[in-house]
């Protein structure tokens, strides 16, 4: 899994458990830049897998809802998949080097 399908894979799985985290909220969460998110966001929306939606206007700023597209939904079960794979390969490769 490339670093970006790692980074969206993240993305993808923070907003599907909380829809109303704040762009901030979610880069506190996941360790990153406010900038890598918001690119990340776009590039999410761009490839129709995250719906951003304007859902409440205060005084200071505008707050969003993420939420996962049909299309988003079915990506994140294949990236799973890929992620559970991967895991699965390395806990292999551990285990016959440990035994090695």
């Amino acid at each position: 899994m490339k670093i970006e399908e790692e980074e969206h894979f993240n993305l993808i799985r923070k907003i599907s458990k909380n829809s109303n985290l704040s762009q901030r909220g979610l880069a506190s969460e996941l360790g990153v830049s406010l900038g890598k998110v918001n690119y990340c966001l776009k590039s999410l929306k761009k490839k129709g897998l995250v719906k951003i939606q304007n859902f409440q206007r205060s005084r200071d700023k505008i707050k969003y809802l993420y939420v996962l597209t049909p299309k988003g939904i079915s990506e994140k079960s294949k990236i799973t998949l890929k992620f559970m794979k991967r895991k699965m390969q390395e806990y292999d490769e551990l285990k016959k080097e440990i035994k090695d």
